[in-house]
């Protein structure tokens, strides 16, 4: 089966190297690569077959290449990878709003399409966010790599460092994770749960009528705080409102003189950025990576 190839339009500008970046430093070892040449390969499972997908910057869109997949189900490939880069976004509508803050207008202008990266698999991304509770991205992505290792499932035909693909909620359900991965067995218990939860509501990560029921929705899962559900609303639902108040590098960004903002000040606050307070999170991340963190550091998020 050949390779087929599309495009994926965006409205201008694109902070290809932003997203880059991001998905550079979160990648996971025999899921995903970025080459020297700035493409993006990750592996996929549709429809019960493997192969993988690579996706390049253009200039008014970002060139993707399908393997593995078939013709039927190229739309709906590209539909997902469209939400993975976020290329529906109205980065004027965005900077509009955010503009009035004092902190994020300089943020905004300086990078004016930064995008919101997205999720390739809600049940994936959901597991890395319980994978980077309370430890570094370095840390989280090492975990997530060994999970793949062990709960994976191999390639038939490994591809320049592609070997494997996730793990499906059928393949951790009754896995002793927490064990395998040698971490904390309240976390091991919360992917289960997380697993469990997907096999028994098919619209588990299916879109939500409100910000508030799609939290209420992924707390109700044993092992899942505000902060992961909030994670999970704004990169597996696109949620453009979702904010994980109590983040503390979100707090460490907004800093002043006198110290940081309390999570109710930041709340208070983040009332100026509705409807795009994922966006203003995406801008005070990006900060504080710039600012303070080193390779790996910080949150697992």
């Amino acid at each position: 089966m050949g390779a087929i190839e599309c495009r994926l339009p965006y409205r201008s500008p694109y902070d290809w190297a932003a997203i880059r970046a991001f998905l550079a430093k979160r990648a996971i070892p025999g899921v995903e690569t970025m080459d020297p040449a700035a493409a993006y390969a990750r592996t996929i499972r549709v429809a019960g077959r493997h192969g993988r997908v690579t996706v390049a910057p253009g200039e008014d869109s970002l060139h993707v290449a399908l393997h593995g997949v078939a013709s039927a189900h190229a739309e709906a490939v590209v539909g997902r990878l469209r939400r993975l880069f976020d290329c529906d976004a109205d980065p004027g509508a965005i900077a509009a709003c955010l503009a009035g803050d004092p902190v994020l207008a300089p943020l905004v202008a300086a990078r004016p399409g930064l995008r919101l990266p997205g999720a390739w698999d809600p049940f994936e991304t959901g597991c890395r966010a319980i994978l980077g509770q309370q430890v570094s991205v370095a840390a989280a992505i090492g975990l997530a790599g060994k999970l793949v290792a062990a709960f994976g499932t191999p390639l038939a035909g490994p591809v320049d460092g592609l070997t494997h693909v996730f793990p499906a909620p059928e393949d951790l359900v009754e896995a002793d994770v927490a064990l395998v991965l040698n971490m904390p067995r309240a976390r091991g218990a919360a992917i289960r749960a997380l697993a469990a939860a997907a096999l028994a509501d098919p619209d588990l990560f299916a879109p939500a009528e409100s910000l508030e029921s799609a939290v209420q929705r992924f707390t109700a899962i044993r092992g899942i705080g505000p902060w992961t559900a909030q994670y999970i609303a704004m990169r597996v639902l696109k949620l453009p409102d979702a904010l994980p108040v109590g983040d503390v590098g979100l707090l460490r960004a907004l800093a002043t003189a006198t110290g940081r903002p309390s999570p109710a000040a930041l709340l208070e606050r983040a009332e100026a950025w509705r409807p795009f307070r994922s966006y203003a999170a995406q801008h005070l991340w990006a900060a504080d990576e710039a600012a303070v963190k080193g390779p790996g550091q910080g949150s697992g998020r």
